[in-house]
């Protein structure tokens, strides 16, 4: 079931930076999708669009059906968003931030529900202090705890993890576990591509304002992500036979491995295995290695 359709989505600004050109997305109810690109890319324009906090260009924006921009109300009511920039007052205590914030969404006080954002953030010891007192990864917790006030359908996380510390990182993908299984749709930008690698349904490539590929992971790892065989000799190779050249092995400068890279079915390794042996190049050991979402996506933006 679709609960978020963009369509035709453009963005210019008043500098005249095209930030969006006509992207069409539609994101599924329950599945974590994955948005990457570099700086400048587009992401956060994307996402402040689609939560209603930055104005679009042209296009349309669907949320469980309702327009974003006339039904706006009942759409951002749906949505929590961590943005990148630590938006706080400083002199508010963590607990009344978290209060206040489920109160502008027009939701009936519940301290239980504030009372278990705060333990799951580790946050709950330090629900007295005010914000400037805490750390910038503690902040960082205190945005996704507001975000989660209004017991949010979609929650936005923009670079949750960026420039925080391992355990926050650890704690906030165990949280995001625990909303996928209450089934809560999530959109995360990230630098960090091995959590994208790790927790994502579908991954989205864009770059230049322009989305370049939608692809379930496991679907884009096949379709792009070459494997490597390393095969160590038993006997140094001082050259590739001429009845090999057609795999494109590729002998290391020790002459004691040859790299070998494919992609999908493996039936014509075994092939290559006996046409090693033909030639009397006998096989010591071999790993296997993938190739990992950041080099795909580094090779997708260059393209």
């Amino acid at each position: 079931m679709t609960i978020i359709d963009v369509q035709n989505l453009t963005k210019r600004y008043e500098s005249g930076t095209h930030a969006l050109k006509n992207v069409s997305l539609s994101i599924n109810k329950g599945e974590i999708f994955a948005l990457l690109g570099p700086n400048g890319a587009g992401k956060t324009t994307l996402i402040g669009i689609i939560a209603g906090v930055v104005n679009k260009t042209t296009g349309t924006v669907l949320v469980k059906g309702k327009d974003n921009v006339s039904d706006y109300r009942a759409t951002r009511s749906m949505i929590g968003l961590v943005p990148q920039e630590l938006l706080l007052d400083p002199f508010l205590p963590v607990l009344d931030t978290l209060h206040y914030q489920r109160g502008y969404f027009g939701k009936p006080r519940n301290e239980k529900l504030i009372k278990d954002i705060l333990v799951s953030l580790s946050l709950w010891d330090k629900r007295k202090m005010t914000v400037q007192q805490l750390s910038g990864g503690m902040k960082r917790r205190v945005l996704i705890g507001k975000a989660l006030t209004n017991e949010p359908e979609i929650l936005f996380l923009d670079e949750p993890t960026a420039g925080v510390d391992v355990e926050l990182r650890q704690d906030m993908w165990k949280l995001v576990g625990k909303l996928r299984e209450k089934g809560t749709t999530i959109i995360l930008t990230t630098h960090y591509i091995e959590e994208a690698e790790l927790m994502a349904d579908r991954i989205g490539i864009i770059t230049n304002g322009e989305l370049k590929m939608v692809e379930k992971k496991d679907v884009l790892m096949k379709k792009l992500g070459d494997k490597k065989l390393i095969i160590t000799l038993q006997n140094d190779l001082s050259a590739v036979p001429e009845a090999l050249q057609t795999y494109q092995l590729v002998l290391s400068d020790d002459h004691k491995q040859l790299s070998y890279s494919y992609a999908g079915s493996t039936a014509h390794v075994s092939k290559l295995f006996d046409d090693l042996k033909s030639n009397n190049i006998a096989i010591e050991d071999v790993e296997t290695k993938a190739r990992k979402l950041e080099e795909i996506f580094v090779e997708l933006i260059n393209a």
